[in-house]
């Protein structure tokens, strides 16, 4: 989920830059020439609204899966190692079709925790864009009452700030405006999370 955050966060910081610019597009009066200012996208990343809440819910709604996923490649393990034990006593044939089994089950495993994986990243998405969606609009709107041409993103992985006057941050009147907003409502899931089948151990 961290990752996914800091992920959103170098999205927002890109679009920062351009912010001022395409503000101005649509507001009836001018922006000041050359008035700028900065935000700090890691410490908003830190202390926003509804992150907390929202790693939490994602670590909720993803357990079931992470033991099942377990309990199927813990299954899978056993059957292998009983394999390992029987082979030296089965005869070719039902020694080939047990390690066909086993190939089967496992490309199967992880077929499924691949499309698993790609649920949750979904899901992580889903849950942190109304958080970027409060920032960004948070952001737009500061822009726009006091006129500024371009906010940057000093607490961005690439930034093309060296240094500023701490005077143009405006990180905590944004951190500010979003408490007063309170926790954005986390949406619901989608859908059901996949259940893994499990792996039966082969019949001697």
């Amino acid at each position: 989920m961290r990752v996914l955050l800091r992920a959103s966060f170098i999205a927002l910081s890109t679009s920062l830059i351009l912010v001022g610019q395409a503000g101005a597009q649509a507001s009836q009066s001018p922006p000041s020439a050359g008035k700028i200012g900065y935000i700090n996208s890691a410490l908003l990343l830190q202390q926003a609204p509804g992150r907390a809440e929202a790693e939490a819910q994602f670590d909720r709604e993803v357990g079931v899966y992470r033991l099942q996923i377990q309990r199927m490649d813990d299954s899978l393990k056993t059957l292998m190692t009983a394999f390992d034990r029987d082979s030296p006593k089965l005869d070719s044939v039902t020694r080939e079709t047990r390690r066909t089994t086993i190939g089967h089950k496992e490309v199967e495993y992880q077929q499924r925790a691949r499309g698993l994986d790609s649920t949750m990243q979904a899901r992580q998405a889903q849950l942190v864009k109304p958080i970027m969606e409060r920032v960004q609009a948070v952001i737009e709107t500061i822009r726009a009452e006091d006129n500024y041409a371009v906010i940057l993103d000093v607490g961005a992985q690439v930034s093309v700030v060296v240094a500023a006057d701490k005077r143009l941050d405006l990180t905590d009147r944004v951190l500010a405006r979003l408490k007063s907003q309170g926790i954005p409502t986390a949406p619901p899931a989608s859908g059901a999370i996949p259940q893994p089948a499990g792996v039966t151990r082969p019949k001697k």
